[in-house]
């Protein structure tokens, strides 16, 4: 009778277990908690939120479970005066409730390791080329989400968009070099490779438009690159991630993704020179 019963509580748990895991897995991939795709990365990013939502909603299910259990069967019965029966020391319990959240940070932390690096995160700081009497600062420029080594890589350099992006307080300026346009607006064709060179006049700022699940950060001092290509046509928000002052909360712009003749027009209208 006495074995019947830790192998009971085993087999229950193990069923409990598996319960959580297929409901952590329906309500990840069933529930949308993201916005939309719209660029290359977002899939690969949308890849470990639903791997960290499983987790999560496994850990937080269960240990609601266990406490709402605990109150309800160990809570002190009418007429019941006494004290709780002494228990300390439980090797197994201890090494169980180690064991478990180590290997579980220790996946998470590898891949995530691995999408960073998937996205870009990775990349071996990469050179501009400028003139020679141009600033020593300017020769540097460090890589970040989405920054997949154009200029190191294979990809042919015509096939890529470089606009150059100031952001101060408390705006976002945009300057496509070929046309010499300069707006408060980003536009970028679907499908069209960009590389965004960043840099920051003031203090620190962040570029980040949830749609492209990206985000960068502008430094002064610093340029930095944001390469990424758009999938879905749209309006999307820019978002500055990082306090950058009193008025940070209106630091705003929009990236506007046209289809390819919808961004053609709009760049033969407002080019100064003819490309």
């Amino acid at each position: 009778m006495g074995s019947s019963v830790p192998k009971t509580s085993a087999i229950l748990t193990l069923i409990i277990s598996i319960s959580l895991a297929v409901l952590g897995v329906w309500i990840a991939y069933n529930i949308k908690m993201l916005p939309i795709e719209a660029s290359q990365n977002s899939p690969v990013y949308d890849e470990l939120f639903k791997v960290l939502f499983i987790i999560g909603t496994i850990l937080f299910i269960g240990m609601v479970a266990i406490v709402l259990y605990s109150l309800f069967q160990f809570r002190r019965r009418a007429g019941d005066e006494g004290d709780g029966i002494p228990l300390e020391g439980n090797i197994s319990l201890e090494i169980f409730w180690t064991a478990i959240p180590a290997i579980v940070i220790l996946f998470v932390g590898l891949y995530s390791y691995d999408i960073y690096d998937r996205m870009g995160g990775m990349s071996p700081l990469m050179h501009h080329e400028n003139s020679s009497n141009s600033n020593p600062l300017d020769q540097k420029i460090w890589g970040g989400i989405g920054s997949d080594s154009i200029e190191s890589s294979n990809t042919d350099n015509s096939m890529v968009l470089p606009i150059e992006l100031t952001a101060m307080q408390f705006a976002f300026i945009f300057h496509y070099p070929k046309g010499d346009i300069i707006t408060g607006e980003l536009h970028v064709p679907v499908g069209k490779k960009v590389s965004l060179k960043m840099e920051s006049k003031d203090v620190i700022h962040a570029f980040w438009v949830p749609q492209f699940r990206l985000k960068q950060d502008v430094i002064p001092g610093q340029p930095t690159v944001l390469n990424f290509t758009p999938t879905k046509a749209g309006t999307y928000p820019i978002v500055c991630a990082e306090l950058c002052g009193p008025y940070h909360g209106g630091m705003r712009s929009n990236v506007i993704v046209d289809e390819l003749n919808e961004y053609d027009n709009w760049f033969q209208q407002n080019a100064k020179e003819t490309i």
